[in-house]
C-alpha cells in the first residue's frame, strides 16, 4: 500500500473516495430520515416501498444515455454534476419542508430527479478509477468502494434516527447538503486525465443514441463479458427477494430486536469483507472469486432453511454479507480490465441496467411468492407440513425459509453453469486486458470536438 500511495494517480483516487464516503453517508441519513418521515406521515408500507422505486428505477432506465454522455465529457466534471444535481434535489426538498408545503408525492419526484443525476455518478467514478489506479491494484480499489457502502449501511440509520431527534428532518437533509458540499470541493482539487481515443471509442461514435446502443454491442461481441452479466442479473434477482423478505422471515420467529442484531451482523460482514478485499486485492484470476463466493453465498442461503436458530441465521448472515464486497469487486476490476477506457461510461451503464433489471421483478414478485404460494404451503396443516415441514418446522415465516433454501439451491446451480461455460470461465484469458493510455485533459471539457470518424471493420474478440 505505502508504494501505491506514491502513485499519483493513486493519490488522486483515494482523495476523490473520501470525498464520496462522506457524501454516501450523508446520502444514507436522508435516505433513512425520509423513509421515515414517510412512514410516520402515511402509515402506508406501499408508500413508503414507493422510495426506493422512485430512487432506483429512474436512474436504471437513464442509465444508457448517461453514460453517453460521460463518455463525452470530462470524467470529473461528469461526477460534479451528479453532486451537484442531487444536492439541489436535497436543498428543494429543506425549502419545501420549511415552508410546510413537503408533501408525499413531491418527495417521490424528487427523488426521480436525483436518481437521474445519480445515473452520472457510477459510470465516471468507475471510468476515473481505470484511468487512475494501476490494474494490478483494481481489486482493492472495488474494495475501498465497497467500504464506503459498508459505512454508510452501518453507521446511517442508527445516525440518522439520533439525529431526527434531536435536529428533525430538515436538519439531517442540511447534514446531507454539506457532505455534497464536500464531495464536490474533492472534485475540485483533482484532474482526472481523458483516456486515449481507441478503435473501440471511432466505431461507437455517433448520434447520442447510437453512442447509449453501443454500450449494449460492445458487450454482445464479448460473450465472456455477456455471460458474466447476464449471471449477475440473475443472482440480483436473488439478491433482491432476499432483501425484501429477510425482515417477515426472522420476525416470523423473533424479536424486533433479534432483527436489528442480524441487520448489525450483515453489515459488519459487509465491512469485514469490503477491508479484507482492499488488503487483498482478490485472487490472481477473479473470475474464480467471483464462482467460490456466490457458492459460498448459495449455502448461506440454503442453512436458513434449517430449523430456526438464531446462531445458525447469524453465520449465514456474515458469510452472505462478508462475500458481496469480494463479489462485486472482483466482477468490477475484470470489466476495468477488459472495456476500453473511453467507452465505459456507456458499457458501464449498460451494464448496470441490465444487471440491476432483475430488482425490480424481484421486488414485485416476492411478496406474492410467500404469502400465496411458501407460506400456505408451510402452514401447521399446509401441504408440505409432513414433508419438509419434519426438516425445518412449520409455521409463520417457515414458508419463507424454505423459499430462502430454494433460491440458495437454484443460485449454486446458475453458478456451475457459468463454471461450465468455458467463455465465462476463460474469460481472462481469452479477452486480453486494454492497455490504459491517457492525454492530458483540457481546461473546456464540454466543447471538445470528436476527431473525424475512422471507418474499421468490428470484429468479435472471443
Amino acid at each position: 500500500m505505502n508504494n501505491l500511495l506514491a502513485v499519483k494517480g493513486f493519490r488522486t483516487f483515494l482523495l476523490i473516495w473520501g470525498g464520496q464516503l462522506i457524501s454516501l453517508t450523508g446520502s444514507g441519513l436522508t435516505g433513512f430520515a425520509l423513509g421515515v418521515w414517510v412512514f410516520q406521515r402515511t402509515g402506508s408500507v406501499t408508500q413508503f416501498a414507493l422510495i426506493s422505486l422512485f430512487t432506483a428505477l429512474p436512474g436504471i432506465l437513464f442509465s444508457p444515455i448517461a453514460g453517453a454522455l460521460v463518455d463525452r465529457w470530462d470524467r470529473r466534471w461528469a461526477m460534479i454534476l451528479s453532486d451537484a444535481g442531487a444536492s439541489l434535489c436535497t436543498v428543494s426538498i429543506v425549502v419545501l419542508l420549511l415552508a410546510n408545503r413537503l408533501e408525499v408525492w413531491q418527495i417521490y419526484i424528487i427523488m426521480a430527479v436525483s436518481s437521474t443525476f445519480s445515473a452520472f455518478q457510477w459510470p465516471a467514478y468507475s471510468a476515473a478509477t481505470t484511468l487512475l489506479v494501476p490494474k494490478e491494484h483494481l481489486g482493492r480499489a472495488g474494495g475501498m468502494v465497497q467500504i464506503a457502502e459498508a459505512v454508510g449501511m452501518i453507521a446511517a440509520p442508527p445516525l440518522a434516527a439520533v439525529l431526527l431527534g434531536a435536529i428533525q428532518l430538515q436538519g439531517v437533509i442540511l447534514i446531507d447538503f454539506i457532505t455534497f458540499l464536500f464531495a464536490v470541493s474533492t472534485l475540485l482539487m483533482v484532474r482526472i486525465p481523458r483516456p486515449e481515443v481507441t478503435r473501440e471509442g471511432r466505431e461507437g461514435r455517433g448520434s447520442l443514441l447510437h453512442e447509449a446502443a453501443f454500450g449494449w454491442q460492445y458487450i454482445n461481441a464479448r460473450r465472456g463479458l455477456l455471460a458474466l452479466l447476464l449471471f449477475f442479473a440473475v443472482t440480483n434477482f436473488t439478491s433482491g427477494v432476499v432483501q425484501v423478505l429477510f425482515t417477515p422471515l426472522v420476525l416470523g420467529f423473533t424479536t424486533v430486536a433479534t432483527l436489528g442484531m442480524l441487520m448489525s451482523i450483515g453489515g459488519i460482514a459487509l465491512l469485514v469483507g469490503s477491508l479484507t478485499m482492499s488488503a487483498w486485492g482478490g485472487p490472481k484470476r477473479r473470475i474464480f472469486g467471483i464462482y467460490l463466493f456466490s457458492v459460498l453465498s448459495s449455502i448461506a442461503l440454503l442453512a436458513v432453511g434449517f430449523p430456526a436458530s438464531i446462531a445458525i441465521w447469524a453465520v449465514a448472515v456474515f458469510v452472505y454479507f462478508f462475500g458481496l464486497p469480494i463479489i462485486n469487486s472482483c466482477s468490477q476490476a475484470i470489466w476495468q480490465t477488459k472495456t476500453a477506457p473511453d467507452v465505459q461510461g456507456r458499457v458501464f451503464s449498460v451494464r448496470r441496467m441490465i444487471a440491476w433489471s432483475s430488482l425490480p421483478l424481484a421486488y414485485l414478485i416476492a411478496g406474492p411468492l410467500a404469502d400465496h404460494i411458501f407460506e400456505p404451503l408451510m402452514s401447521v396443516n399446509g401441504p408440505l407440513a409432513n414433508s419438509f415441514g419434519r426438516i425445518i418446522g412449520t409455521g409463520p415465516g417457515r414458508g419463507i425459509a424454505l423459499l430462502f433454501s430454494v433460491f440458495g439451491i437454484v443460485t449454486m446451480i446458475v453458478t456451475g453453469i457459468a463454471f461450465l461455460y468455458p467463455r465465462l470461465r476463460r474469460l481472462e484469458i481469452e479477452l486480453p486486458d486494454i492497455t490504459v493510455k491517457t492525454v492530458e485533459t483540457p481546461e473546456e471539457v464540454f466543447s471538445q470536438k470528436p476527431e473525424p470518424e475512422i471507418p474499421i471493420n468490428e470484429s468479435d474478440v472471443i
